[in-house]
């Protein structure tokens, strides 16, 4: 059999490929612009016929329809690996739960029977002519879900872009179903305008980086901000190994900022895990083997990162209590996003010979009421998850500053936290390292 009369037997409708699941299956799908869409609708539209069908995603950027379509949650329980902002609604009407994981681990849940998918879904790009799908800008754990599905269900998008690396394919003899979409839009998340405290933050950030460095930038509009401001700045023989690979590595790439030559893991190429941004980057690495894509297993694998020597991790929180516990995923019981690879490259950055690991915050927030408050307090409010355990912190950025932790005591880290805590809230915070036996009468606040 030739692969396109392979290739035309496995063709279906999304309808008759959803046959295959059952009550109280247990169905994992890709992420982001991997998360099929016919196939989920297909599947949505059996509700009635289904019970306690189990369903994992990960930073969903399109409404579900197995989950919009069931809210009283009788037929498909949906959980996520990390939390967009779309899953974080979600969360809040109940209709989605929180898987913890350690983004370098997760493929390993499924090697030891830990999650056990009875099918996988994916959204992928068109057979190549050695018969091998693509599984487009987001490698994270699509090989593994391949690999410990039952079944397999792939839904090909002509738009998607081909990413070269390792482990980025599957080939259709582990394929059991094919469904063509009509070519969906991919989702585009536009870099975020820099706010005066970005560039502030930003400006104390890039005095830390050198030429040679290896740059690993997280999700955000301040990460992106830090991009520019190295295109800006004209550094050179940077590397590339990050989880995400946003706009903001383009600019620096055609700056001249980037040629990965002093780097120890795949040299000369820029290594990442997944890819969201605009078209720009989705042109940008099609097909484009300077662009490496590799699972979040070998990326985010602190053992592999930290061997490419001034690694700087640079990753945003939502807030920090004085004993330097950082929280980058939940506030006060309602989740907001998941661990990530911020633990992986928090890690990573600290091993590595000459390397940083930077956690980056605005020093204030505003609820909704228009109240500000700040975001490094006293101690973590109860139902807040600690995503860095404070052992784990390297250095802390605000826009009022930079301090590094690592070595540091209790009352030493509350007193450089608090020299870099917005001028309001000092005294309060002050009051409140003393109160806890944090704070010496010789602590100074510069």
């Amino acid at each position: 059999m030739t692969l396109q009369e392979e290739y035309k037997r496995k063709l279906v409708s999304a309808e008759e490929a959803v046959k295959v699941i059952q009550s109280g299956d247990q169905i994992d799908w890709s992420s982001f612009n991997g998360q099929p869409v016919l196939l989920d609708q297909a599947l949505a539209a059996r509700k009635d016929e289904l019970t306690n069908v189990i369903i994992r995603g990960a930073s969903s950027q399109r409404p579900i329809a197995c989950v919009e379509q069931d809210p009283e949650r009788k037929h498909f329980i949906y959980s996520s690996w990390h939390f967009s902002a779309y899953e974080r609604k979600l969360h809040d009407r109940n209709l989605c739960n929180f898987n913890p994981v350690a983004f370098h681990e997760r493929s390993r849940y499924y090697e030891t029977g830990h999650v056990a998918p009875d099918v996988g879904m994916l959204q992928v790009c068109p057979m190549d002519k050695y018969g091998y799908f693509n599984f487009g800008p987001q490698a994270n754990s699509a090989r593994t879900i391949v690999t410990y599905s039952k079944k397999v269900l792939v839904e090909v998008n002509p738009l998607m872009p081909v990413a070269l690396g390792r482990e980025e394919r599957c080939h259709i003899s582990e394929v059991d179903y094919i469904v063509e979409n009509p070519g969906f839009p991919l989702i585009e998340i536009k870099p975020a305008v820099p706010s005066e405290t970005d560039k502030a933050i930003a400006s104390h950030i890039i005095k830390e980086i050198k030429d040679g460095c290896c740059i690993q930038l997280g999700i955000g509009g301040l990460p992106n901000t830090i991009g520019k401001m190295i295109a800006e700045a004209g550094l050179k023989h940077l590397g590339v190994h990050t989880e995400m690979l946003a706009d903001s590595y383009v600019d620096m790439f055609e700056a001249g900022c980037i040629d990965g030559s002093r780097k120890v893991t795949d040299r000369y190429k820029m290594a990442y895990t997944f890819a969201l941004g605009t078209q720009r980057l989705y042109d940008f690495i099609n097909q484009n083997s300077l662009c490496f894509i590799a699972p979040a297993s070998y990326i985010n694998n602190p053992a592999i990162a930290s061997q490419n020597p001034n690694l700087i991790s640079i990753n945003n929180c939502l807030e920090v209590d004085l004993f330097c516990q950082v929280s980058s995923e939940s506030a006060a019981g309602r989740h907001i996003s998941g661990t990530g690879g911020q633990w992986d490259f928090a890690k990573a950055g600290y091993m590595s010979e000459g390397g940083k690991s930077i956690i980056a915050m605005s020093s204030t927030a505003k609820r909704k009421d228009g109240t500000v408050v700040s975001r490094i307090v006293p101690t973590l409010r109860p139902g807040t998850i600690v995503t860095l355990p404070r052992w784990s912190v390297h250095m802390i950025c605000t826009e009022y500053g930079i301090v590094d932790v690592k070595g540091a005591s209790t009352w030493q880290r509350a007193e450089r936290l608090i020299s870099i805590a917005h001028p309001d809230f000092r005294d309060e915070l002050i009051k409140e390292a003393d109160r806890m036996g944090i704070w010496l009468r010789t602590n100074k606040i510069a």
